[in-house]
C-alpha cells in the first residue's frame, strides 16, 4: 500500500515565518468563524510541529491530538505526525508509542519503519551521553575526594 506520509527528515525542515503565518491566519480565521476545517487545523498543526520552537511543537502536537480524537478517518496520518512531533520534542517513549500503533496497522510502512530506527538511534545516543556525563561526574568526584584526603593527611 503506497503511503503519502513524509519521511522523518521532513520534520527537521522548518517552514518560513511567512509560510507558517499563512497557515496560522487561515486557522484563526476559521476559528473566529466557529468552523475550523480539519485540513486547516491539520496543516497548521504540522507547520507548528516542523518549527524549531518548542512551544510551537507542543501546540502542534496538541492540535494533532484533538484531530486524532475527533476524526477517526484521520487517525492513521495523525499517528505518524504525533510520533514525529514527540520525536522532535525529545519525548521518545511517546514517539515510540504512537509509531508502534501505526506499525501495528501498517507493518510494512517504510516511513514508520524509518522513524522507529531514528527513535532507537536517538535513545541510544542520549543513553551514551548520559553515561558519559555520569562517568565524568564520578571521575571529578573521585579527584575531589582524593584531594580532600591528601589535605586531611597533611
Amino acid at each position: 500500500m503506497p503511503t503519502e506520509l513524509p519521511y522523518a527528515a521532513d520534520a527537521e525542515v522548518s517552514l518560513s515565518y511567512d509560510e507558517l503565518d499563512v497557515l496560522r491566519r487561515q486557522y484563526e480565521k476559521e476559528l473566529a468563524q466557529s468552523h475550523v476545517t480539519v485540513q486547516s487545523k491539520f496543516n497548521y498543526a504540522w507547520g507548528l510541529v516542523k518549527s524549531p520552537m518548542r512551544e510551537h511543537q507542543v501546540e502542534g502536537v496538541r492540535l494533532l491530538q484533538e484531530i486524532y480524537r475527533a476524526e477517526p478517518g484521520r487517525r492513521r496520518e495523525c499517528l505518524y505526525y504525533l510520533a514525529l512531533g514527540h520525536y522532535k520534542m525529545g519525548n521518545y517513549e511517546e514517539a515510540r508509542r504512537f509509531n508502534s500503533l501505526l506499525r501495528e496497522k501498517e507493518p510494512t510502512n517504510m516511513q514508520a519503519s524509518s522513524l522507529e530506527q531514528l527513535i532507537d538511534d536517538r535513545v541510544k545516543r542520549e543513553g551514551y551521553i548520559g553515561m558519559a556525563l555520569v562517568g565524568g561526574a564520578a571521575a571529578i568526584g573521585t579527584i575531589l575526594l582524593a584531594g580532600l584526603i591528601r589535605r586531611a593527611r597533611k
